[in-house]
């Protein structure tokens, strides 16, 4: 199994800080190793304080895992299969901006985004775990 090395945990963050540019919204970003450790982290100016702990949560759920952290919802919801498991692990975060990290198919983290809306917290996360899949290459 690959591990997640500095260069690539900065180039996910990188890439994160550069999408989130573009979109003008200033967010925290984590990096988990596959352990769920924290690997980088960077708070762009700006971002808020409170949005810390939901990345790295975020981040956290998906690394724990191996999925987007969104994709967990349906099992939590009232009525679905699981239904409180976000309330396993120290609590997950169940919602869109969570994504693992893959290197030659298998999961080696997990980065999670935080500031801005769902939606754009998702796309940061995107841009940045492709960014890794795309160096790798």
């Amino acid at each position: 199994m690959s591990m997640l090395s500095l260069d690539e945990a900065e180039r996910v963050i990188a890439a994160g800080v550069v999408r989130a540019a573009e979109l003008s919204v200033p967010v925290n970003i984590a990096v988990l190793d596959a352990g769920a450790n924290l690997k980088a982290f960077v708070r762009m100016d700006r971002a808020l304080l409170g949005s810390i702990d939901i990345a790295m949560g975020k981040a956290r759920t998906s690394a724990l895992f191996q999925m987007n952290s969104e994709a967990l919802f349906d099992f939590c919801k009232p009525g679905g299969t699981s239904f409180g498991l976000e309330n396993s692990n120290g609590g997950l975060f169940v919602f869109a901006g969570g994504r693992p990290l893959v290197v030659g198919g298998g999961v080696v983290g997990a980065v999670g985004v935080s500031g801005g809306s769902v939606a754009q917290d998702d796309a940061i996360a995107q841009t940045a775990a492709a960014a890794l899949s795309a160096a790798v290459v």
